[in-house]
């Protein structure tokens, strides 16, 4: 089982989302890992939203996510928190207190909107039920990438990864 498998879960029940009826089972996994991706995409390109997403912006599993994408991934992610005013959120699953609890119209604020368009498209489900998704497991997921109550550094996300 790789770091990310363990961090994100699998779609059984340790899925933070499957005893939600809102969210669809199986979902979290992938998703993170997509937006993950997008996000570090978006870092090197500019911005989803002007079509620079492509339509598979994400490896098909964790094992194929590199170190870079994650740690890029997470990069973007905390760019756009705090551009969007939602830093005092981000921060708190980043440092080692207790996590901000954000509601899906704050992801659908903090996030490019063309990100959540991608994975909406990619996964078949609504922007809001994206948000909806993403308001659930980024706390988490963001909390236990950054255990030391930082960014990892390049190497020492693939050492977590390996």
């Amino acid at each position: 089982m790789s770091f990310l498998d363990s961090v994100l879960g699998s779609s059984s029940d340790s899925d933070p989302t499957s005893s939600n009826p809102a969210v669809p089972g199986g979902f979290s996994k992938p998703l993170m890992i997509a937006l993950l991706a997008l996000l570090a995409r978006y870092m090197t390109s500019g911005s989803a939203a002007s079509g620079s997403a492509s339509p598979n912006p994400a490896p098909a599993s964790p094992t194929e996510a590199s170190p870079g994408d994650v740690l890029g991934g997470l990069g973007g992610l905390l760019k756009q928190f705090q551009q969007n005013g939602f830093g005092d959120a981000i921060n708190s699953w980043i440092s080692t207190g207790q996590n901000k609890a954000v509601t899906p119209d704050q992801i659908s604020k903090a996030i490019d909107p063309g990100i959540i368009d991608a994975l909406s498209q990619r996964f078949g489900l609504s922007k809001e039920q994206i948000s909806q998704i993403l308001s659930q497991l980024l706390p988490k997921t963001v909390d236990q990438l950054t255990p030391e109550g930082r960014l990892p550094t390049q190497q020492e996300m693939a050492r977590l990864m390996g």
